[in-house]
């Protein structure tokens, strides 16, 4: 069986709503701030027994102290603020990330998204402690979760490099598939965040049509995978991903949900 899961980066209505229209979400809190423990519980107990969960990563992890994102936290982590960002292999990094393995073994979730900025410098010293980070993270992870990344700028582009990297630490190669295709897709997932269509890596503004489906149908149909999570992060996300759904619905070939 082939699956497809529809679904979308944050709620984008109410909780309750969404449970009942959507089988999965990606939870973007969890980059901003970490949520309280009662909170993580209380997502997980309201939830049908089916939903799934997935993470974005703290951006303490993937984003530096200067980052405008930062300016949303209620409050700073701790340590050494230059140690953190950029998938560095830092101390502080390293328990963000246990912080947000946490969360995920409340949640049931299996699948953690690092989306790094074009910011991110590629470089031999960069290279070296990317490696390291991965490394790290696999060694602390249980064996279910799945370390997925999203790079930007020139990390996206250095697709040689990347490709090596993705395959030695078995990492899934997060991508907005209208504009690349994945590189490394352990145990056969595929994972897609559609940013929207236009110049640039996003445009939020953008709402999907018709031709954009038939567009992403063949795409899928020309990618091997076992379960595809296609997951839109626009303006119109919650009825642009209700709209794809049941075109996909009408197509044969995959398990849609």
């Amino acid at each position: 069986m082939v699956l497809v899961k529809i679904g979308c980066c944050g709620f984008a209505r109410s909780r309750a709503r969404y449970y009942n229209e959507f089988k999965v979400v990606e939870l973007q809190n969890t980059f901003y701030d970490l949520p309280k423990r009662e909170l993580v519980e209380k997502l997980r107990s309201e939830a049908p027994s089916d939903f799934e969960f997935t993470v974005k990563a703290w951006q303490v992890i993937t984003h530096p102290s200067s980052s405008p994102t930062w300016k949303k936290m209620r409050s700073k982590p701790g340590g050494n603020l230059e140690n953190y960002g950029y998938l560095k292999p830092t101390d502080e990094n390293i328990k963000a990330f246990e912080n947000i393995l946490e969360i995920m073994y409340i949640l049931n979730s299996k699948i953690v998204v690092l989306q790094t900025p074009a910011s991110m410098p590629f470089n031999e010293e960069s290279i070296v402690w990317v490696k390291k980070f991965f490394s790290e993270v696999k060694n602390i992870s249980s064996r279910e979760i799945i370390v997925g990344w999203e790079p930007r700028g020139r990390w996206a582009e250095e697709t040689d490099t990347l490709k090596d990297i993705l395959a030695e630490h078995n990492v899934l190669h997060v991508t907005d598939l209208f504009k690349r295709t994945p590189l490394h897709n352990p145990e056969g997932i595929v994972y897609s965040r559609l940013h929207g269509i236009g110049h640039g890596e996003v445009n939020y503004r953008y709402k999907y049509n018709v031709e954009d489906f038939e567009k992403l149908y063949k795409i899928l149909s020309d990618l091997r995978f076992d379960t595809a999570y296609i997951m839109f992060n626009n303006i119109y996300m919650y009825d642009d991903a209700k709209r794809f759904r049941e075109f996909l619905r009408e197509k044969s070939g995959f398990t849609v949900l």
